[in-house]
């Protein structure tokens, strides 16, 4: 029997549980704001300061640390102290994949 052939009752079986399903659906809210996906694609390219995001995206440093800290609660970037200024990065492979997937998804056709 093929995966097509599996009944609704199957099917349910092989859901992840409700709790899975609200985390994943809270990790794609954050790429779902235009600001986080611009901070985001910014350190795709390299890592940086908190000034140079707000340079590069023409925004405030006080609007770029607030969503700093909504994309760090979200396990999305990380920060590392350098001197009296923090570097951020993405925080890990997984996000890079999942940055380079939606990307390739939505320039399919292009």
């Amino acid at each position: 029997m093929g995966e097509r052939d599996c009944s609704g009752e199957e099917i349910r079986k092989r859901l992840p549980d409700d709790d899975t399903l609200y985390e994943l659906s809270s990790l794609f809210k954050m790429f779902g704001d235009p600001t986080r996906a611009k901070i985001l694609s910014c350190l795709r390219l390299r890592d940086m300061y908190v000034g140079e995001l707000a340079e590069a995206l023409n925004m405030t440093d006080s609007a770029v640390s607030h969503q700093l800290r909504v994309l760090r609660g979200a396990k999305l970037v990380k920060g590392m102290k350098e001197g009296k200024e923090v570097k951020y990065s993405l925080d890990d492979d997984h996000v890079v994949k999942i940055m380079e997937c939606g990307l390739t998804h939505v320039n399919e056709g292009k």
